[in-house]
């Protein structure tokens, strides 16, 4: 509360200017809301007002000599460090459908094929921003946004102010968890993957017995029809495995927020 007559109004802003660092450093690394199309002041507002739930009841006092200091430097370094690992965490699952997105364009021939992907601003082949589009509902769907809001208030409870630093272990623990990425990747373009790949065999098969046939002419077509149909017959698996590469980051992020 700011009290009468507007004592202690600066201490307070800069209370809340240090409320704002580690949702908004875990808003800046999170899927969907870490995305370039979302407006930097709509990230501010929200950051503030999960900073200020979370802070509210923490008792949490500012250093002495200020933000602007060796001390206050390094209060802020923790909280951006466990902010960004926190987001990151979920980004990694989110990740897994570009991945995929990637290994089933290539299979299919449409690596070429390319657009602009309003995450990142980068060019993602087709069948990644189709996919990046479903994990994305996915996670809105499965409240994914508001989790990450919940896990950020709880860790000021595990990694208070001061303290919000990872341990060596868990540093280790979220680089392993990043290699999973490929795994759930590959596992989700598993489905289309292997039909593909049965079709390369087959085009290597026809190539030998008919040298003067023309495979790019038959073959190019033959793979899109087959990527196109699996990709359709093999749907509810691959939101299966997005969906469970999603719940997996969202629960490592909690392990992280509790600096374990």
């Amino acid at each position: 509360m700011i009290a009468p007559g507007f004592s202690g109004l600066e201490e307070q802003l800069w209370l809340w200017l240090f409320a704002m660092i580690r949702p908004g450093a875990a808003f800046f690394a999170a899927p969907v809301t870490g995305a370039r199309v979302v407006p930097v002041q709509l990230r501010l507002i929200v950051s503030l007002a999960v900073g200020i739930a979370a802070i509210g009841g923490s008792g949490i006092a500012l250093p002495n000599d200020g933000l602007i200091s060796i001390s206050g430097f390094a209060l802020i370094a923790g909280e951006v460090i466990i902010g960004l690992a926190i987001g990151f965490t979920i980004q990694i699952g989110y990740a897994a459908a570009f991945v995929a997105g990637e290994t089933i364009s290539n299979a299919m021939g449409l690596g070429f094929a390319s657009m602009a992907d309003p995450q990142t601003g980068q060019s993602t082949p087709v069948i990644g921003q189709f996919l990046s589009i479903i994990a994305t509902l996915i996670f809105l769907a499965m409240d994914g946004h508001l989790i990450l809001a919940s896990i950020i208030v709880r860790s000021y409870e595990f990694l208070p102010p001061g303290s919000a630093l990872l341990s060596a272990d868990a540093a280790f623990r979220l680089a392993h968890f990043g290699g999973s990425l490929f795994v759930a990747g590959l596992a989700v373009a598993l489905p289309v993957g292997s039909a593909l790949l049965l079709v390369q065999i087959i085009m290597g098969l026809l190539a030998k017995s008919a040298p003067s046939m023309n495979l790019f002419a038959v073959g190019l077509p033959a793979t899109l029809i087959l990527g196109l149909v699996m990709l359709a017959m093999a749907a509810p698996l691959m939101i299966d495995g997005i969906t469970q590469s999603l719940t997996q980051s969202l629960g490592y992020s909690e392990t992280v927020a509790k600096g374990s």
